[in-house]
């Protein structure tokens, strides 16, 4: 038994991971951490899109070592947690690691529906779908050179989920069956 279990959630833009986690504290009663909010915190504070940071922590590492370093912090307290993170999986190697996908055309159409996501603004679905799939490829490539890590192989996880037509609640249902396996 795992005295201080912890849940690391990562995944494509758009897939609910933060509605998942969501769902996951209120079962659990672990505390979530989102290094998502951190990122558009950051991009507020510069007045920029999260594409447009992504695309200057490309040149600036500074952005991703705040990010990276309180995923770390987070890995070492003797709490249980929700860390909804890019990098959360590599950074917390002992936690219960969840990629949720998503096809683009559904999370471009979730995120134009997303009040939340001002600096995520996009115009139409193709321009939200572009600019999604940009900001992966930036974050991937990123992450690849900073830490040889390859963000895209689906075997780093212990449970891969795909929710373009699921609802939060069937995701949860998945993740807590794999998540009490995974404890024992």
């Amino acid at each position: 038994m795992i005295t201080f279990p912890k849940i690391s959630i990562t995944g494509d833009l758009g897939s609910g991971k933060s509605a998942v986690s969501r769902l996951l504290q209120q079962e659990t009663g672990f505390e979530i951490f989102s290094t998502g909010k951190i990122q558009r915190e950051i991009a507020a504070r510069r007045s920029m899109t999260t594409l447009e940071l992504n695309k200057y922590a490309e040149t600036h590492p500074e952005i991703d070592e705040e990010i990276d370093n309180f995923s770390k912090s987070l890995g070492k307290r003797d709490v249980s947690v929700i860390v909804d993170s890019r990098m959360a999986w590599f950074f917390i190697p002992n936690s219960f690691k969840i990629y949720l996908q998503v096809e683009p055309e559904e999370a471009a159409r979730r995120i134009l529906g997303d009040n939340n996501r001002q600096s995520e603004a996009y115009q139409d679905l193709n321009t939200a779908k572009a600019k999604i799939m940009a900001r992966k490829q930036s974050e991937n490539a990123r992450f690849l050179q900073l830490y040889g890590v390859d963000c895209g192989d689906m075997t780093n996880f212990d449970l891969v989920a795909d929710t373009t037509e699921k609802t939060p609640e069937q995701v949860l249902g998945l993740i807590l069956t794999e998540f009490k396996l995974w404890c024992t």
